[in-house]
Formats: structure tokens, sequence, C-alpha cells
């Protein structure tokens, strides 16, 4: 009993270098959840884009750390994009009024716009693209981790307004190409394929607008194959979320939407009005000349606009579709803040279709490293192959951007080969950790052999 607090001394010190070297003591916190969307019913040639309010998803105030989804039908498995083409998914927050009832999933509001409070993002479109998340072919094979200490905030009972409560919006749009007559010109939404002369909301489809969302709305169908026989089934949209508990130590992150096709201008003069920033969320990429069609067909599209607050840059991804080549954001000193790069299949297996876009890559700048400054004029490039023409591209560009940080921090974050996240510790601090450690446990050996020399008939446990 003599030697138990020297014990006691030595553990202490073990358990300490324990958890200070053990670079995964705050994975331990992270909880996962895995839920299914409604069902939404598709056969060869048809299209479903519909709405879904008040979806399943993770309750309490919450640090949002990961959201992944894809396609399954009925028996949970994955289905490939050649047979149904995910054009896009959006998840968005909004604040719903206690005691209104509505339909839990609906294709309209069904409700006074009141009782409906969009939560959006932090910018910088003024109408569209509210979303917190959302991806589409590239689901499966792009990374949407947040690196520690960061999270995304949600469920904040101080940012829900009086009498209403935090909920979740689902939009789905899924396009049924077996059996199509074009199966890239149905993806794309071309007009002459799905023989409409109305967009959804009864208003003449121009004649110069070839293809896009007007012509490939909730209910239409694409042409398909003569005598083409295929069965009708039930699919859904399989979401996992991972995220933490809120505390202090984690960091909070705006979101920030850019569109390629934004309008917006800088103001000639300071008294100007204030300019806005209507996006027009898809574009036409006309196909190149014959003359060089062989050489170097890129179509390239630029804005430039002011980023309206500051702080360090996270992380960052593009989203285009089939044909898009990549996207990059520059600063105002024509430094790249991030430049994210389409993956295309080679096969069949899904997340490996060949001919689509089944990932894009990330940017996990070290934290500090790139920052933009408020009022920063930033220019966006979205770069599409044009050996051929194609309808209702996008060329979106989402960052994750936190206050700014006093220094940059030691931890760097970047992808490896396979696409996992890795975390590597800056060389000198751990190595200063470890040091600390080690002479804590010799201070613990000295003090032990010395009290041991004072007291007989007790054995160290180190001998």
């Amino acid at each position: 009993m003599l030697g138990c607090p020297n014990y006691q001394l030595l553990s202490l010190v073990l358990i300490l270098l324990l958890t200070t070297v053990d670079p995964s003591s705050q994975e331990s916190r992270v909880k996962s959840a895995v839920f299914l969307s409604p069902a939404f019913v598709l056969e060869p040639g048809s299209v479903s884009n519909k709405f879904y309010y008040n979806i399943s998803f993770p309750k309490g105030h919450i640090a949002i750390k990961n959201f992944d989804a894809e396609v399954v039908d009925e028996g949970g498995n994955p289905v490939p994009l050649y047979e149904t083409y995910l054009h896009h998914w959006i998840v968005v927050r909004y604040y719903h009024r206690k005691g209104v009832e509505v339909t839990k999933f609906h294709d309209d509001l069904g409700f006074h716009q009141s009782d409906f409070i969009v939560k959006r993002n932090s910018g910088i479109c003024d109408r569209g693209l509210p979303q917190y998340f959302g991806l589409g072919s590239e689901t499966r094979k792009t990374i949407t981790y947040v690196p520690d200490p960061y999270g995304i905030e949600i469920g904040n009972p101080v940012e829900v307004p009086p009498g209403y409560e935090e909920k979740w919006l689902l939009n789905i749009h899924a396009i049924d190409t077996r059996g199509a007559e074009d199966r890239l010109g149905c993806t794309e939404c071309r007009c002459d394929l799905y023989n409409v002369t109305k967009d959804e909301h009864d208003r003449v489809i121009e004649p110069d607008y070839i293809g896009g969302l007007r012509c490939c709305y909730d209910e239409t169908r694409c042409r398909v194959k003569d005598g083409f026989q295929g069965s009708k089934r039930s699919l859904y949209l399989k979401y996992t979320v991972k995220y933490i508990d809120w505390d202090p130590s984690i960091v909070p992150v705006k979101i920030y939407i850019l569109d390629i096709t934004d309008t917006w201008k800088k103001p000639e003069k300071s008294t100007a009005a204030v300019a806005r920033h209507h996006c027009q969320i898809e574009y036409l990429v006309e196909s190149c000349s014959s003359a060089v069609a062989n050489v170097d067909c890129t179509h390239t599209k630029k804005i430039i606009v002011t980023f309206p607050s500051g702080g360090d840059v996270i992380y960052g991804v593009a989203h285009q579709h089939t044909g898009g080549t990549g996207m990059a954001l520059h600063g105002e000193d024509g430094r790249v803040i991030c430049s994210s790069l389409p993956i295309y299949g080679e096969g069949k297996e899904p997340g490996n279709e060949a001919g689509y876009i089944v990932g894009m890559s990330t940017c996990y700048p070290r934290p500090g490293s790139i920052k933009i400054s408020e009022g920063e004029t930033v220019t966006l490039l979205s770069n599409y192959s044009n050996a051929q023409r194609h309808t209702g591209v996008m060329g979106l560009f989402y960052l994750l951007v936190a206050e700014p940080s006093p220094k940059p921090n030691s931890i760097l974050h970047s992808t490896d080969e396979t696409g996992e996240i890795v975390i590597l510790q800056n060389a000198i601090g751990a190595l200063a950790a470890v040091f600390g450690i080690a002479l804590l446990v010799g201070a613990a050996v000295i003090y032990q052999r010395r009290n041991q020399r004072d007291q007989e008939g007790y054995e160290s446990i180190l001998m």
C-alpha cells in the first residue's frame, strides 16, 4: 500500500501520454445517422423533381461534419447513373410555425408563406441556391468532410424565431434514362427530346431556349427507343449525416455558393444603388467550330464578384455537369484560392459509370493559410469541353469559410490517392509534446526509485 501514490502518479502520466498522442480522440465524439427519403417512382423516360418537407434529420444543437447521399432501390442497392441520372439534390434549412399543419412530404408549400421562413446559406446569390447541402451525379466520390475543429452549426435555439421550429426540406431531381433514345440529351434536358413548349409555370418556352431545367420538370418524359419496355420502380435518396454535439471548442463555418451565371456588376460609383446577385443557375455551351474541334475545344466562362465577408477558407468544391473540365477561384492578387476538377467514371458499377462525372476534387487548405478579405474582388472560372454542344450546364462553387484565425493552425488537411482525409500534425509541436511527457515519465521513475530506497519490502512495478 505504501507504493500506491507512486503507482497512481505513473498511471496518470501514461493516460496523459495516450490521450495526447491519440489522433482519433475527437473522432470518438462523431455520431452517424442514416435516413431514406420518401420513395419517388420512375419508369423509362420519366422525371421526378419533387420537394419533401420536414424530412428526417438529426435534432439538437449540433455541428455537421459530413453529409453524403446516393440513390438506392427498394433493396438498398445503389442505382447506376446510366439508369437513373441524379441531376441534383439539395437540402434546405427552414423555420416552420408551430401548430400549422402541413403534409410531411409535399411538392408544394400548402400553407401561407409567413408560416415558412427559409434559413439561407451566407450567399452570395440574392435568389435561388438557398441550400446548406447539395450535389449531383458526383455525389458518391465527392468528399464532404468538415475538418476539426470546424463544423456547420445548426439547431441553435437562439437563432429560431419565437413560435417556430427548425426543419429541413429535400429536393431530388432524377431522370430515368433506361432505353433513352439520346441518354446525354435526356440528362441535359434538351427540349426537343421532352416535347414540351411550356414550362412548369405554364410559360411559353422561347425558341432560343434549347435545353435546361425548364424542359425537364416534374412528371415530364424524355423520348425512349421504340418498343423499349422497362418496369416502374420506387427509388430513394439514402443520406448519411455525421455530426457532433455543439460545444465552445467548435469553430463555426459559413456556407457560400458562387454561381458562374451571376450577372452582378460592380457599381461604377460608390453612391450607386447596391447591385443584385441574379444567379441564372444554368447556361448553354455551344460547340466549337469544326476547324478547332480536334485541337483545343474549351469553353471558358468567367465572372468577377466581391466577397461579402472575410475569413479563412476551410473547404472548397465545384459542381459541374457532363463535359465539365474544372473550375477555379482566384483572389484579387491572382492567387488560386481553390481549384476543383471532375472525376469521370470508367466502368459500369455505381460510382464509376463511364462518361459521367462521379466525383469532384476538393480543397482543404491548411487553416489560416488561405484567406479572403471582406470586400475582396474574386474571379471564378468554369471550363467545359465544347467539342459538342451542352445544354443546361452548371458552374457552382461551394466554400466553407471561418472567422479569421490569429495564426495558421498546426493541422494540414489534404486528400490521398484513395480520397481519404489525411491529417498531418505539425512535427515541431508533436515532438515538443512527446518530449514534455517523456520528462514527466522520467521524473515519475526517479521519484519512485528514490522512494523505494526508503521503504523496505516494496517491489517496483518497473523492475
